[in-house]
């Protein structure tokens, strides 16, 4: 088992040297270093800064609001389908795999030319099951891989207590690899067609996973919210997650808007937008010429009991941003305006990331018709589902959580 490593610089030294003193762009002090972090308006500005060199990339680790970027900046789109050519990234890992280099789009830069490298391995023999703090998760019969998108780290899990025909619903980190509390969670049943569905946890660096054992029901989707987690079923059901004591699902108690007894919606996802833990999902509308669905976002109101779904007429100055696989996780993004773009800097809207056209812009409620683009792909599908190929996703890079 190969244990997550982390990039770091030396700490840094208290007595700051004068500047008339310096030497080079090396010596800058920390405090100026860092002063430069919040006015850089894009990763490709992000990814420059940390790699000029060994002091600058300390200097932007030990920043203690990096993390802010993930709300400020939107999030990088992954495209696996789309093998680009990089003479200067290795095709190999340093263990000898084989790399894909894929294409990445950034809504805040289009003109930039990030490009991010992913195992063979994880096209040809694993299945996705998610991702998380800039790793992407991949499990194939009793094996589970833990893979940086963007550097190549690697980590491997012990194996999973299943056969060779495991199938998995879904993977998150609990905190980024290199946390002393970070834990791996996978649903995952011995095979595709199974009832026979766990909960699986492991503490990252341990020598086991612990198992809860789901009756006939699967978790799709595990968030943070508020300090705590929580998981959606297959059923569109909530629960609270519990890691300690021991491995645990306590049910939410809600009340379904328009007094219904269930989730009217095919297959709605959750999403932290701010304070609120939002529910969202899309109906087929027969309007001619205009947005050929419409998407709604419900907050949870969890100030009664049972909990009640509220609708949200308008995200104000929020986006979403969505992949069409029901294992890629859900981001959202305070005043896109800040990064603007053709494509990009809309409020009250919703990315969603596709195959073949790169992303769907979607007007949230009232505003679906005016933010409708009539020369988008007709064969779109909007459907969220699972898929055997690696499907376009969102994801934030594991450097703006170092140090967390």
């Amino acid at each position: 088992m190969q244990s997550p490593s982390k990039i770091s610089g030396a700490p840094a030294s208290t007595a700051r040297p004068a500047v008339c003193g310096l030497q080079g762009w090396a010596d800058l002090p920390e405090g100026l270093l860092q002063s430069i972090i919040p006015l850089l308006g894009s990763f490709l500005e992000l990814f420059a800064f940390a790699g000029t060199c060994r002091t600058w990339r300390a200097a932007f680790s030990s920043y203690p609001s990096k993390s802010t970027f993930c709300t400020l900046l939107p999030p990088l789109l992954i495209r696996p389908h789309i093998s680009v050519r990089a003479p200067h990234l290795p095709s190999r890992s340093d263990d000898g795999r084989e790399l894909r280099t894929c294409q990445v789009l950034d809504l805040a830069n289009l003109k930039s030319t990030i490009r991010c490298q992913i195992p063979e391995e994880t096209f040809e023999k694993l299945c996705f099951a998610g991702s998380s703090y800039g790793q992407l998760i991949c499990g194939g019969g009793q094996n589970c891989l833990v893979v940086d998108v963007f550097t190549g780290a690697k980590v491997l899990p012990p194996q999973l207590p299943f056969g060779d025909d495991a199938y998995f619903y879904s993977g998150m980190l609990t905190a980024p690899l290199a946390s002393h509390n970070s834990h791996l969670l996978v649903c995952a049943a011995s095979n595709q067609g199974s009832c026979d569905t766990s909960l699986l946890d492991w503490p990252v660096g341990s020598d086991s996973w612990s198992e809860l054992r789901l009756e006939d029901s699967r978790i799709e989707q595990i968030v943070e919210f508020n300090g705590q987690f929580i998981a959606m079923d297959g059923s569109y059901r909530l629960y609270t997650l519990s890691l300690a004591p021991h491995l645990s699902l306590q049910e939410i108690k809600t009340v379904w808007w328009d007094g219904m007894n269930e989730c009217p919606y095919l297959r709605p996802w959750i999403v932290v937008c701010g304070d609120m833990l939002l529910m969202v999902d899309h109906y087929i509308t027969l309007s001619f010429g205009g947005a050929p669905v419409n998407y709604k976002a419900f907050r949870l109101d969890m100030s009664t009991v049972p909990a009640v779904w509220v609708e949200v007429k308008k995200l104000e100055n929020h986006s979403l941003f969505i992949g069409s696989d029901v294992r890629s996780p859900s981001f959202s993004c305070v005043s896109p305006g800040r990064w603007g773009g053709r494509w990009g800097g809309r409020s009250n809207c919703l990315y969603y990331g596709y195959y073949f056209q790169p992303w769907i812009l979607h007007g949230l409620g009232d505003e679906a018709d005016a933010v409708w683009d009539p020369d988008n792909d007709p064969e779109l599908v909007f459907k969220r589902n699972w898929y055997i190929r690696l499907q376009p996703f969102w994801v934030y890079p594991s450097m703006l959580y170092d140090g967390q």
